[in-house]
This record gives C-alpha cells, sequence and structure tokens, in this order.
C-alpha cells in the first residue's frame, strides 16, 4: 500500500516438510500461475493474466490451504481468482486442488498480499474476500492485523461499485474491530438485515478448513459482507 514502505511480514512462512508430490508442484505448477509485480510500478493486466473468457476477477487474501479459492474456481468458471498466500504449505495445498480440479482460472501470489496490491488497477475486482486470518489477538499486536483504516483504503480503490468484501473470524476481538473500521469508512455499507446475516455463511459462499475446526471445537463463526459504495456516493 503506497506510503508504507515494504510490508513487514510476521506470520509463518514455513511448516512441516513437504512431500515429493507437492514440492515438485511448487516447482513446476507455480511458476506457471505466479503474479509478477510490474517491475518500475504500473498495473498487471487483468485480461492477460486468464485465459477467455472471464468476467471479472476475484481477490483472496490469505487463502490458507487453499479450500475456498478452489471451491469458488469450479463453481466460478468465467471468474478469475486471484489469491495471496506467503505461506509455503498453504501454496502447495492450493496447487494439489489446482492439479486435480484442471483449474486454470487461479492466479497465485505467494508473499504479502500488500506488496501486489498497488500492481491492481482501480475497481477491477468483483469481489474481495478475508476468511479467518490471523487476528492478532494481543493488544500489543493489534498493529499487525490485515484490516486497517489504510487497508480499507486500498480495497475500497480496487473494488469495482457494488463489489462485496467479505470477512469471516471466530475472534470476537477482530470481529468487533473490523466492524468498527468497516462501518466507519465512507465507502462501505455492512450489508447485515438481521442476525443470521452474520451467523451464516454466505449462501455461495465455501467452508474453510479453519471454519470447519473451529466449528467443531464449538467456537461461533462471524460472516460480515460489506458493499462498496458507488463512486461520488461515498462521502
Amino acid at each position: 500500500m503506497t506510503g508504507e514502505g515494504t510490508p513487514r511480514w510476521y506470520g509463518r512462512r514455513h511448516g512441516r516438510k513437504l512431500r515429493d508430490g507437492r514440492q515438485a508442484l511448487l516447482q513446476d505448477l507455480l511458476p506457471r500461475v505466479r503474479l509478477v509485480p510490474p517491475r518500475g510500478g504500473g498495473f498487471l493486466d487483468m485480461k492477460a493474466l486468464f485465459p477467455p473468457p472471464i468476467a471479472e476477477v476475484w481477490l483472496e487474501i490469505g487463502f490458507g490451504g487453499g479450500e475456498h479459492l478452489a471451491a469458488q474456481a469450479r463453481a466460478h468458471p468465467d471468474v478469475g481468482l486471484i489469491g495471496c498466500e506467503p505461506y509455503v504449505n498453504g501454496v502447495a495445498s492450493l496447487l494439489a486442488h489446482m492439479e486435480r480440479g484442471g483449474f486454470t482460472n487461479i492466479r497465485v501470489f505467494d508473499d504479502d498480499a500488500r506488496l501486489l496490491l498497488d500492481s491492481l488497477a482501480d475497481a477491477s475486482i468483483g469481489r474481495a474476500f478475508l476468511l479467518f486470518s490471523d487476528p492478532w489477538p494481543k493488544k500489543r499486536h493489534h498493529k499487525r492485523r490485515f484490516i486497517s483504516r489504510q487497508s480499507l483504503d486500498t480495497l475500497a480503490r480496487l473494488l469495482k461499485d457494488g463489489a462485496e468484501l467479505r470477512f469471516a473470524s471466530d475472534h470476537m476481538g477482530y470481529v468487533r474491530w473490523t466492524l468498527e473500521l468497516a462501518t466507519r469508512h465512507p465507502c462501505f455499507r455492512w450489508l447485515a438485515g438481521a442476525k443470521r446475516d452474520w451467523l451464516q455463511r454466505p449462501a455461495d459462499g465455501f467452508e474453510t478448513r479453519y471454519e470447519a475446526k473451529a466449528t467443531a471445537a464449538g467456537a461461533v463463526c462471524v460472516h460480515l459482507a460489506f458493499e462498496r459504495l458507488k463512486r461520488g456516493a461515498a462521502a
């Protein structure tokens, strides 16, 4: 995000040793689907990223094991999906989903999403997802949370008018934090009309592995959806 300098990544990048098959995917498949920001600045050519026909492009920030991204790719073959994830094991998991499903409508940025966002053009994203990202629960670590006024400014620039920003978490502190920042932002409107709207996953959403574990452990998962207001109407 412009003005921050190089973001500092605080999460893990590596987990347990990968099996040979997944290591091979990192070597063979990842280079073919990896996004690289243009040298010297400028925007990525969205039309050139995916084989046609692509109606619009969606963005998932922190895709974890990739199960949600892969499910969206299967359900929406006419949508190009950009997934950002610096955790190598998660990237390898997504690549395995892609290989099994034969998906050609996913592109991967295997680093901190903030290093990519300046390379995406204004109003180029039809939907954005931030699902069960690290809540950084300790107060001294709250500044590490992805959701901030600055990140919302960036997402407001990227999202088309009427596009949705979808957020999910089982950490109520992070939920309250996100609600406060997003509802105070002039470019977003919370779409909930009733309690069930934020206690239920969207009808066209898909369960992540983390959500399944949290639900099995008895945690309450909250799903927030915000609409990007029409440009000129936000004030």
